[in-house]
């Protein structure tokens, strides 16, 4: 008895996604169109495909709209269905699953469909956004992956959009401890993009992380495309977090759609003579938080509860590590890149002497060593 109900949920299940895959095909239409045709009209989705032509144009609809709502693409939905059947990591949510993220339901133009690997359930998590730079500076990358990783132990889960550069380092950041992240994918579900962070997404998956798209398998891949799934990124998470970027960057329209969706927008200042900190500096200028460390954003969201809180005594052994490190060497060290031979000399010590003792503090956690130098890491 109990198999034939579960066959029938999962019958009903089939129907319903197949139904949500015919609307996707529909030109100009989504899913606030859909809300708007239930209110007005009471017309639900699955007797929008039983209408003939002159009801549907009764209904508003257009001439494109009609042909395809009639005889939709019947390859292009068992494309879909030939995906999801392929692996047991893999899921499409539609707008009504019960796995379908609330936090995404409340933005203007939710997607009808998320395509992902791994478990739907992660994308309920409280989340953070964390974009920038595809070229960020040495110090922009030891910020992403640093922040990322400890709002990760605050509990936090880091979203981003495995792109190059502050995506990809914000994701490494969260890994670091094997936590959960979640990756937003500008192409089709099965073509991960770019070719260079296949293996990163490999260890999301391998960590119980997350990778959606909105784009079904074999969607072309076109430029316009990465814009719109910032609005995902966004939408998805409590606040977005702007690690580093030029006046021009993408990661201004995620700024953008955050306070579209009524979300935070955090930014992390930087050198004013470098143009990559610009977008973020433009940001802290209007009405962008600016931000120093993890509890400039955990005092924003007092009002949650989190699965896990940084430790005192972790913060002992920070302080513990700071404590190792002679002021003077450690002064020696500037946030932004500084040349050995420049510490060495700041410092009063021998180059092997300071070689020595950097490496130490590398160890440590206070410096990180990179082309052309050294930077000092904030506190954490």
């Amino acid at each position: 008895m109990q198999q034939d109900v579960d066959k029938s949920d999962k019958a009903t299940d089939t129907d319903s996604l197949i139904n949500w895959l015919k609307l996707a095909q529909i030109p100009k239409f989504s899913v606030a169109s859909l809300i708007k045709l239930q209110n007005k009209r009471g017309v639900l989705l699955a007797q929008l495909f039983t209408f003939s032509s002159s009801e549907l144009k009764k209904l508003g609809f257009k001439p494109k709209q009609v042909e395809t709502i009639i005889k939709p693409d019947e390859a292009r939905i068992n494309i879909s269905l030939d995906w999801l059947s392929a692996g047991e990591d893999r899921f499409v949510l539609y707008f009504d699953h019960p796995c379908y993220p609330e936090q995404l339901k409340q933005i203007s133009s939710p997607p009808a469909l998320l395509y992902g690997y791994g478990n739907p359930q992660h994308l309920s998590r409280l989340q953070i956004a964390m974009v920038g730079s595809r070229n960020p500076s040495p110090q922009g990358k030891e910020n992403a992956k640093s922040f990322a990783h400890q709002l990760s132990e605050c509990g936090w889960t880091i979203t981003s959009g495995l792109a190059l550069g502050i995506d990809g380092f914000s994701h490494q950041g969260a890994l670091t401890r094997q936590h959960i992240t979640i990756a937003v994918l500008g192409t089709a579900i099965d073509k991960m993009y770019p070719r260079r962070h296949i293996k990163l997404a490999e260890q999301i998956l391998q960590n119980d992380g997350v990778i959606i798209s909105e784009f079904a398998p074999g969607t072309p891949s076109k430029p316009e495309n990465f814009p719109r799934r910032n609005r995902i990124i966004s939408g998805l998470s409590q606040g977005t977090l702007i690690v580093e970027a030029a006046i021009k960057s993408g990661s201004l329209i995620s700024a953008r759609y955050a306070l579209e969706q009524n979300r935070e927008v955090f930014a992390i200042p930087g050198n004013i003579h470098n143009p990559i900190s610009a977008g973020c500096h433009y940001l802290i200028q209007q009405g962008a938080k600016l931000v120093t460390n993890i509890q400039d954003i955990n005092e924003e969201f007092s009002h949650l509860v989190f699965p896990s809180l940084i430790s005192n005594e972790i913060k002992s052994q920070k302080n513990e590590l700071q404590s190792l490190a002679s002021d003077k060497l450690l002064d020696s060290v500037d946030f932004e890149v500084t040349p050995l031979d420049i510490v060495a000399q700041r410092s009063g010590m021998s180059v092997e002497a300071v070689m020595f003792k950097l490496l130490e503090y590398e160890l440590c956690g206070l410096v990180s060593a990179v082309p052309g130098g050294y930077i000092k890491l904030g506190e954490k």
